[in-house]
């Protein structure tokens, strides 16, 4: 809980520090990045900083935080810090990389907002980051340890078993641990991170949801989408893994880390995508089918065409095999019979009473497909959304 005299001032100072956080972050990304360039190599996003999709998620993250001590001073913060701290532990970050970030984010306070950040000042917004970065590290500490890890690295070479081109801009990659061990818990909706070494000797990392989970035979599967640019650079990773990757290639995966997934139970759910984000919900089906569960599942889906949407064909089969489970696919173009064209519209569409909904697809989807849910009768407590890349939405409404 932040002290009353320190609450005082971060009342009094939000909305200035508010107004400045893009220039502050912005800031505080080039000046470590400067001065430490190995903290590019393995664990942050250079296309997110190019973009400055990640100083915005950084600003979001902060202020969300803040207005969270101040409007509700007696809840714990562990809903709003779920999402980083999975994120960080699939990254493999440590403690002592929070008093790194300290050191260039209060220097990059200091440079934007000069005379204003008085000694005062500077007290009550360090005590704000210390509270959210020592509810961080406990709950990552926490994750590690169910994961077995000791020192933050949970790294493991992964043999590709099988490569199949579901679009012509998305392939799966089937793994087996390259060491022949075991293959680590997961739970349907989680991710895992994929090392890669760029041409200019760069590590980076990405995360993929888990499309695969039968840990029976030792695999798992992953289904990776090239991003084209459009505008700007192309995804660095997911080009390289769809240009380079074979069978009989190794892959560098993390362990499987992830706040959104699918909650055992016998009560109705709703999968909702878009695009590749069909991923975790092909997870979530494989999940209940081989669990032989009777729940009440709705599968509603949006692509730009049936050539577009991967993992039809396992969908289709899934829901098949469910004995309670219904799809809607909706297609900007190229619709058939028993489709609808068009952008996702639920007008019409029974949405089961008491259901759990759980998304994922590109954050416009996901605010109007939430809205849409909540209108036919879904609690907002039980929409459940999973972001690709920086969580943009996290400080906004939902």
């Amino acid at each position: 809980m932040l002290s009353a005299e320190s609450a005082a001032i971060v009342r009094s100072t939000l909305p200035v520090i508010g107004a400045s956080l893009d220039d502050i972050t912005a800031r505080f990304y080039g000046t470590m990045f400067a001065e430490r360039p190995e903290l590019l190599d393995g664990l942050f996003n250079r296309g997110n900083q190019a973009s400055g999709a990640q100083r915005r998620a950084l600003a979001g993250s902060i202020a969300a935080f803040a207005t969270m001590l101040l409007d509700n001073p007696g809840e714990r913060p562990d809903a709003l810090l779920a999402r980083i701290a999975h994120k960080h532990t699939s990254l493999g970050v440590t403690d002592d990389q929070y008093v790194i970030v300290h050191k260039y984010l209060f220097g990059a306070i200091a440079e934007v907002l000069g005379d204003a950040v008085t000694p005062d000042v500077a007290a009550a917004w360090d005590e704000v980051y210390w509270l959210m970065a020592g509810s961080l590290i406990a709950m990552e500490a926490r994750l590690y340890a169910e994961a077995g890890i000791a020192d933050g690295d949970s790294r493991r070479r992964w043999r590709v078993v099988g490569r199949r081109e579901e679009t012509p801009d998305v392939v799966s990659f089937l793994l087996r641990p390259a060491d022949g061990g075991p293959v680590p818990p997961a739970r349907p909706g989680q991710y895992v991170s994929v090392e890669a070494r760029m041409p200019d000797g760069v590590r980076q990392l990405r995360q993929y949801s888990l499309s695969g989970l039968s840990s029976e035979d030792g695999l798992r599967r992953i289904t990776v989408k090239r991003v084209r640019g459009e505008g700007g650079p192309d995804g660095e990773v997911s080009n390289l893994l769809h240009a380079a990757v074979r069978e009989g290639d190794e892959l560098t995966l993390t362990a499987p880390f992830g706040d959104v997934a699918l909650e055992d139970g016998d009560g109705p759910l709703v999968l909702t995508s878009a695009g590749i984000g069909c991923t975790p919900m092909v997870a979530m089906l494989e999940h209940l089918v081989r669990t032989g569960s009777t729940r009440r599942v709705l599968v509603l889906h949006a692509d730009r065409s049936p050539a577009d949407h991967a993992l039809r064909e396992d969908t289709e089969r899934l829901v098949a095999a469910l004995p309670d489970a219904t799809r809607l696919f909706w297609y900007e173009d190229g619709a058939a019979g028993g489709e609808r064209s068009g952008w996702m519209d639920l007008a019409g569409t029974e949405v089961p009473e008491g259901a759990t909904a759980y998304l994922c697809g590109p954050l416009p989807f996901m605010r109007a497909a939430r809205s849409a849910l909540i209108g036919a009768g879904v609690a907002a407590r039980d929409v459940h959304y999973e972001v690709f890349g920086p969580d943009l939405w996290l400080g906004s409404e939902g």
